[in-house]
């Protein structure tokens, strides 16, 4: 059965153009700096994003790794949301491995953390208290509803921070959808920060990997780290080919997955079982909670929903989240519609 996967845009596979740039790619041994793909992707990606250099890493949660590594050392504090991607799934990395201590904030409905909070969480220069020395941002916002992050408001944190002596470092997992939401571009987004991730394996279609940015001396320290970490690959041009396709094409049709997003979003609006949360879908993520009156599970849904060809994930108890990309076209919004009307009679 071919399935319409609902349930994140990592399941992108592939397109044919990217398939045949794999086969054909020029390839040399990355960990030498010699693979000619692989640093033209990293131009590219660092032009893109209006940075100095990049590193290609083999997933997001390395990039954020490396990132929040190269900028602290063991004992220093990071300033995050508690809704955050590098706080809640990356398997408390900055921790774990870098000895990095996390402060958490609320995040607004938006995905934003407040000036006023960040400023109170800045520690005073004292023995007892971490070192501040970093915060990290979200852009779109995964958990606060695929959300955007505007320049002015990244310019204004990233100001902030630097007249306090901070860093900035922002998880742009899916920039480029923000980049498409707000009609900016990507390095309007990630020109005020010091260091930027984004990947190339979610809506760009690639089927690996992503890019951190930044200036040469930061990319110098990263790529230490991208190495201690397991991630230096040898003949990565064969990956890096796919990226290359991702910047050039894939980044200008982001805008058709949120047009879809919308659309099925309204569909779903008409199911008096479905609550949409406010304002979903802000990019290409649709958010809703059951209602109350609905009987089965999330894990009876999920699989009532697969027999009739839709994969769809729980993303909390009574609560789903559907994403929209590349391999979701027209027929399989109308579909998705009809069969949760149909499973939620």
């Amino acid at each position: 059965m071919e399935f319409i996967d609902l349930r994140s845009d990592t399941v992108t596979k592939p397109t044919p153009e990217m398939r045949e740039a794999m086969a054909k790619a020029e390839v040399g041994d990355d960990v030498f700096g010699d693979d000619p793909t692989v640093n033209r992707l990293q131009e590219m990606a660092a032009d893109m994003m209006g940075k100095e250099a990049g590193l290609f890493v083999p997933s997001g949660t390395m990039g954020n790794l490396a990132g929040i590594l190269s900028h602290c050392q063991r004992g220093d504090e990071v300033i995050l949301g508690k809704k955050n991607h590098t706080f809640l799934f990356e398997a408390g990395g900055i921790s774990v491995l870098g000895g990095v201590h996390s402060h958490q904030l609320d995040n607004q409905p938006d995905g934003s953390l407040l000036l006023s909070d960040i400023e109170a969480a800045i520690r005073p220069d004292d023995p007892h208290d971490p070192i501040t020395r970093l915060i990290c941002l979200e852009n779109t916002h995964n958990r606060c509803g695929g959300t955007v992050q505007t320049p002015e408001y990244i310019r204004q944190v990233a100001d902030f921070a630097h007249a306090r002596g901070l860093k900035v470092h922002l998880d742009g997992a899916r920039l480029f959808n923000a980049a498409a939401a707000l009609n900016v571009s990507a390095k309007e987004l990630a020109g005020p920060v010091d260091s930027v991730t984004f990947c190339l394996s979610k809506g760009l279609c690639a089927p690996v990997g992503s890019v951190l940015c930044g200036d040469r001396e930061f990319i110098k320290r990263a790529n230490r780290m991208r190495k201690m970490l397991g991630g230096g690959m040898r003949q990565a041009g064969v990956l890096a080919a796919a990226g290359i396709v991702a910047l050039e094409k894939m980044t200008k049709r982001l805008s058709e997955d949120h047009a879809r997003a919308r659309n099925l979003a309204e569909g779903l609006s008409e199911n008096r079982n479905i609550i949409l949360d406010a304002g979903t879908p802000a990019t290409n993520m649709i958010f809703f909670n059951l209602a109350p009156g609905v009987k089965l599970s999330t894990s009876q849904i999920e699989e009532k929903m697969k027999t009739k060809g839709i994969l769809v994930h729980a993303s909390g108890e009574r609560r789903f989240r559907l994403v929209t990309h590349y391999w979701i076209d027209d027929k399989a919004v109308d579909k998705t519609v009809a069969v949760f009307a149909d499973v939620l009679q």
